[in-house]
């Protein structure tokens, strides 16, 4: 994992100069904030579906609240800079961050070398929405259909790519190499915007993508959907098998996309923050723009988001250890 160096917290330091904070902030009242411009990290360069998520909700919550609310591309590194600066920020809720898969995957893959803890340094908003990962061949690639795609592969080295160390798509990757038993090339890449230019221009043949961020290629044709993970198929692209309709079981990660804020941001700036983020996702318009690009709107508490993801690190430290996941 090059490009990123690991930049501990200083927890002695930081936890005295931040100590005030809270009451800080909590002394604005939370209806009078934002005062100011509010910064959204996303862990990833622009064009993925982390991107996409932050940029319409955050449109929103700018007409709402009268102040801008900026998204900062922080890419590379598995997402673990641009998480880590939302962690070491200042509590008074004015920088939060996106997470997806990879906020629940890394504990287990790094383990000590993560340089935050994620379930002491931050605090959940909400879970914004879902989406399954569609597997897309570029038009050149001879296989048409999955059970093509996997007599290729048995017959030589295909390429497969994913779009970042821990992120959904590198997930159904490992899924599908474990339903599989098979070794293709697999091409990381640093967040799913870059995978998707990869992917488009013919440079890796084959990749799971999500369906957010792909819809507009494979409706001008220029990427091929061959099946998609999830239990059922896409309203959005409803010709699509799922992967155990098209015969192999085992590859159903599903993506998911939420809010996340520094820890000690106070509870009446969190619903704040929610309010003008989460919530809206469910107005008629956001709601209708969000599940046209394939996305299932969930826009949860922060009560039920913390809890799902000290859940699925739990679950993904178990399942990094048993079948040796380790960062590429």
């Amino acid at each position: 994992m090059s490009g990123w160096k690991a930049e501990p917290v200083r927890r002695r330091s930081l936890l005295a100069a931040t100590a005030l904070l809270p009451a800080v902030a909590a002394a604005q009242p939370a209806a009078e904030f934002p005062a100011r411009s509010v910064r959204i990290i996303v862990p990833y360069g622009p064009g993925g579906s982390s991107d996409i998520v932050a940029r319409i909700l955050a449109q929103r919550a700018t007409e709402l609240s009268g102040q801008s609310f900026v998204v900062e591309n922080r890419g590379g590194g598995a997402a673990i800079p641009g998480t880590q600066a939302v962690a070491a920020a200042p509590a008074d809720g004015y920088t939060i961050g996106t997470a997806d898969n990879a906020l629940v995957v890394n504990p287990g893959l790094f383990r000590d070398r993560m340089p935050f803890d994620t379930e002491r340094d931050l605090a959940p908003l909400g879970l914004a929405v879902t989406a399954p990962l569609l597997l897309l061949a570029h038009p050149t690639a001879p296989s048409q259909n999955l059970q093509a795609m996997l007599a290729e592969m048995r017959a030589r080295p295909t390429g497969l790519s994913h779009g970042g160390i821990g992120t959904p798509t590198h997930l159904a990757t490992v899924e599908f190499q474990l339903a599989t038993k098979l070794e293709p090339t697999v091409v990381g890449y640093r967040g799913g915007g870059p995978q998707l230019t990869g992917l488009v221009a013919g440079d890796v043949p084959y990749g799971f993508v999500a369906i957010s961020s792909a819809m507009s290629h494979v409706q001008a044709g220029r990427l091929r959907p061959l099946a998609l993970t999830g239990p059922t198929r896409s309203p959005t692209l409803p010709a699509v098998p799922t992967m155990a309709e098209a015969g192999l079981a085992g590859v159903d990660t599903v993506g998911w996309w939420g809010f996340i804020a520094p820890a000690g941001v106070p509870a009446p700036l969190r619903q704040r923050l929610h309010a003008l983020l989460l919530a809206p996702a469910r107005e008629p318009a956001i709601q209708a723009r969000l599940e046209g690009l394939g996305y299932s709107v969930v826009a949860s508490d922060a009560a039920s988001y913390g809890a799902q993801i000290r859940r699925e690190i739990t679950q993904w430290r178990e399942t990094a250890e048993r079948v040796g996941l380790r960062p590429e």
